[in-house]
């Protein structure tokens, strides 16, 4: 259920021209945030689904530290993502697809699991795996198929 509302956020995104990535955070099996990517409307580098949700809920509950909370997010969290999360006190995260560039919650690397870590948090990979992957891949075939066309018009118009 959860998961699947993150996957209806990332279509939004992708409706916006975003990379469509959802996530929901919940807290006694409520949702108390939710986003999706906003990086390039926004021009933030930092406005992933991860970060709106963490954003949100914080105001929410008027506290940075979300403890007792779960996160389900489409991608597996980057980096900068998982650095949030860990600050955040996120006790769960919950991801679709593995990330195999970025990935920051075992598939690159594992900062959950980091000795430097001053919080750890349980990681669930996989729910709804393929769907949250085909979602991404379709979306990026699409975008590299508008890329080459639009090459291919500058080169008409050259």
């Amino acid at each position: 259920m959860f998961m699947r509302r993150a996957m209806e956020l990332a279509s939004l995104a992708e409706k916006e021209g975003e990379v469509p990535v959802g996530a929901v955070l919940v807290k006694d099996g409520k949702i108390i945030a939710e986003g999706h990517n906003t990086s390039i409307g926004s021009h933030d580098a930092t406005a992933h689904a991860e970060i709106e949700v963490i954003r949100k809920a914080g105001t929410e509950l008027r506290n940075y530290r979300l403890t007792d909370t779960t996160l389900f997010v489409t991608l597996e969290p980057c980096p900068m993502c998982a650095g949030a999360l860990l600050h955040s006190r996120v006790k769960r995260i919950v991801y679709g697809a593995p990330d195999l560039k970025a990935g920051a919650a075992g598939t690159v690397l594992n900062l959950f699991s980091s000795d430097a870590a001053y919080h750890y948090a349980n990681i669930e990979a996989g729910l709804l795996e393929e769907e949250c992957r085909e979602q991404l891949q379709r979306f990026f075939k699409r975008r590299r198929k508008e890329i080459k066309e639009q090459k291919k018009a500058l080169k008409k118009t050259d």
